[in-house]
């Protein structure tokens, strides 16, 4: 596997829709997003579903959770101490089928004790990400829409996978605002 330049992401964006909106330039007011060397750093959108802990005793992801969640669209919310929200991010994705995408989150949260979680973006995975924000600071952090959240790493394969997410009709193809869990 090799690591894609910011070449390859920029000529891939425009030509083939990988992101969309799409910054060929990083873009630093605030926290930084666009184009980086060697990847690209993401933005939120402004929906988010807030965590309700006081509504169950456990999260079980094989059922439906969607009454323990609260819908907010905002320009920034805050995500509670020891505790998490989620998030979509604003850009949609194409990945081509000889690309794996890994996350990780910006150092900006991560000095305030906030872990982004994304799974990998597989081959030919398609939508807006889901994203996790989950705070282990003992304060709340707040987190704004239209900014930078994590820096995504883009790994071209040797060869062709044999199935790719959209093959196997990934439960999760298509995405278009913040999913929970979906069991089978």
């Amino acid at each position: 596997m090799s690591v894609k330049s910011d070449r390859w992401i920029r000529e891939t964006a425009e030509q083939h829709g990988l992101i969309s909106p799409f910054s060929p330039d990083q873009i630093r007011t605030g926290i930084s997003f666009g184009v980086s060397s060697y990847g690209y750093d993401f933005s939120l959108s402004d929906e988010f579903k807030l965590f309700r802990p006081d509504k169950t005793d456990e999260i079980d992801p094989k059922k439906d959770a969607s009454e323990y969640f609260e819908d907010v669209k905002a320009e920034s919310v805050l995500v509670p101490a020891n505790s998490f929200i989620l998030a979509r991010s604003k850009e949609y994705f194409k990945i081509p089928r000889d690309i794996l995408v890994l996350c990780q989150g910006k150092s900006t949260y991560a000095r305030c004790g906030l872990i982004v979680n994304v799974t990998p973006f597989e081959p030919e995975w398609e939508g807006y990400a889901t994203i996790s924000l989950a705070n282990t600071a003992p304060r709340p952090v707040r987190v704004y829409a239209n900014e930078g959240v994590g820096q995504l790493i883009f790994l071209q394969a040797d060869e062709i996978c044999r199935i790719s997410y959209k093959d196997k009709k990934g439960k999760y193809q298509g995405q278009k605002r913040i999913t929970l869990s979906k069991s089978g």
